[in-house]
Order: structure tokens, then sequence, then C-alpha cells
């Protein structure tokens, strides 16, 4: 029987998201194949996480693209962007905090094309004058992640409706970066 790789990530994405002390044992039950099996094709807990990360990079990616960033005004692009990584919210919440674990290399690269990708969508509402100047754009960018991060926190842990997620989060953050025209 051939192991989907992608199914094996999925599950132990859905698992680490919930639990980050999920067991490698726990994670190959969960994705239907033996702990042997997992570690044929993750050497260990270590590779399991790049490989996740590689994974969620990939995912984020394609929802930027989706997401359309250089068409529109910013804060339209923006709110594109909030629902269409709503689906690997959890992954990224995880990875959010795993990261840590890594140096260097590949991965930081991945991310580095994503922080660029990001911050270019808040620079360009700063230059259209309808973002704040006095918060930087890298800034902004590790707010979104983090508002992302803990919308996916909040909706699994039940204090937030799946339903409500997206607005919350694009009313919080364009509420606070949108620029005032008050004088």
């Amino acid at each position: 029987m051939a192991v989907d790789r992608e199914q094996v990530l999925k599950e132990a994405a859905a698992l680490l998201t919930r639990r980050a002390t999920t067991s490698m044992d726990e994670i190959a039950r969960a994705a239907g194949i033996s702990r042997a099996t997992l570690h044929r094709h993750f050497a260990g807990r270590d590779a399991l996480i790049r490989a996740l990360e590689e994974h969620g990079i990939e995912q984020l990616a394609q929802a930027m693209d989706a997401a359309r960033l250089a068409e529109g005004d910013a804060a339209d692009a923006l709110r594109r962007l909030i629902r269409a990584s709503e689906p690997v919210a959890g992954v990224l919440a995880f990875l959010f905090t795993e990261n840590q674990l890594f140096e260097g290399g590949e991965i930081n690269a991945g991310w580095a094309r994503l922080d660029a990708r990001i911050t270019e969508l808040f620079r360009r509402g700063q230059e259209e004058g309808d973002f704040r100047i006095d918060l930087s754009s890298a800034w902004l960018t590790e707010a979104f992640y983090g508002l992302i991060g803990a919308g996916a926190w909040a909706v699994h842990e039940g204090r937030v409706a799946r339903n409500d997620l997206n607005h919350s989060i694009a009313e919080l953050l364009l509420g606070g970066i949108r620029r005032s025209m008050e004088k």
C-alpha cells in the first residue's frame, strides 16, 4: 500500500495544531500507518516538522496567489488574503511557534518569500495613503501572522465561531492600521 504523504502531513498538522506534544505513534495511528512506516518517510519528529513547515509555506503561498494581492486596493486584497488563509490558519499557528526550533536554510528562505509578499501588500497600502505609516510594514506582517494564529486557536478552543473569524481578523487589523483622515 502506497503512503499518501499529503494525507500524513494533513493528519500530523491537525493533531499537532491541537496538541503540540502529540507523539509520532499518535500521528501514525491518525494517518492509518505504522510508526515504522511513518519513520521511513520522516526520520524523526524534526524531519516531520520540517516537512510540515515546507507544506505550510506552500499552502500559504497558494493562498496568496488565490487572494490576488496585486488586484484592487490594499484593504480589499488584505481581506481576500485573510479569507484565503483560513484553511491553513491552524498549521500556521503551530508553525509560528515551532519556527523558532529551526535556523537558516531553505525553510527560512520560504518564510522570507512569504514575508516579502505580505510586507509589500502593507507597503502598498501605506503608499496608497490607506494604511498608517507610523507602523512598519514588517510589523504589520507580524501582526497579520499573529492574528491568523490567534484566530485559529480561538476557533479550536470554541471561543470564536469559525463563521466570525475572517470578519473579526479583518476588522481588528484594518481598524488598527487604517490611516485616520482626521486632523
